[in-house]
């Protein structure tokens, strides 16, 4: 039997988004934004969850869910290992893509950009500040290459905890941090009727130029 979904929708009704309230800065508006979502009743359980969007060399996208960590004048961060899927894409195709959305709210933003790795030594502190399972998982898991079953996984992770035991768990050389250096960044906030509002801010010549387009 056919899922039937034409029927689902949502009227946007909680604020609108005006030319006047926007700074002319877009990473101020993020961090705005970022902190209501921490703030209210209504957001998700990591307001931080996004969700990165690469390109391998096919062409073809690939998108999945991660968290930021991290935000300052360069860009946004992230960590994860760069021997997986989105490490080798990102190391043949810098350009990514992020998407945040905070239903509670009714807003979305999108960035686009160019990534590149961060310095060893601030992959170095945060991965310091993982819980050792995490930075056991870290070593134990090949991400994104095939596994023979749950049981392989369990074998690496054992034989890693037998590895470091009674010493402290380094980073691995192939684990580290990310930065997406915007060059885009869209502001979506729900209206009514599907006339939403976005702000768009493009950077040229080294500033922040925006538009609003239509919904």
């Amino acid at each position: 039997m056919p899922l039937s979904l034409a029927q689902m929708r949502r009227n946007y009704t909680l604020n609108g988004l005006l030319d006047e309230a926007a700074p002319d800065d877009p990473l101020a508006m993020f961090r705005q934004w970022l902190q209501q979502a921490r703030d209210t009743e209504c957001a998700p359980v990591e307001a931080n969850s996004m969700m990165l969007a690469t390109v391998d060399g096919d062409g073809q996208p690939h998108c999945r869910v991660l968290l930021l960590k991290g935000l300052s004048d360069d860009g946004f961060t992230f960590f994860g290992n760069y021997q997986s899927d989105k490490g080798l894409q990102l190391a043949a195709n810098p350009n990514a893509a992020m998407t945040f959305f905070w239903p509670g709210l009714e807003r979305q933003v999108r960035i686009e950009g160019q990534v590149s790795r961060l310095d060893s030594q601030i992959s170095d502190a945060y991965f310091d500040s993982r819980s050792v399972a995490s930075r056991l998982g870290a070593w134990a898991s090949p991400q994104s290459q095939p596994l023979a079953s749950r049981a392989a996984l369990d074998l690496r992770l054992a034989e890693t905890i037998k590895r470091f035991v009674g010493q402290a768990v380094p980073r691995p050389q192939h684990w580290g941090g990310y930065c997406l250096r915007p060059a885009r960044l869209e502001f979506w906030q729900g209206r009514a009727d599907r006339l939403h509002d976005r702000l768009d801010y493009r950077l040229q010549n080294g500033e922040w130029c925006r538009r609003r387009l239509a919904p």
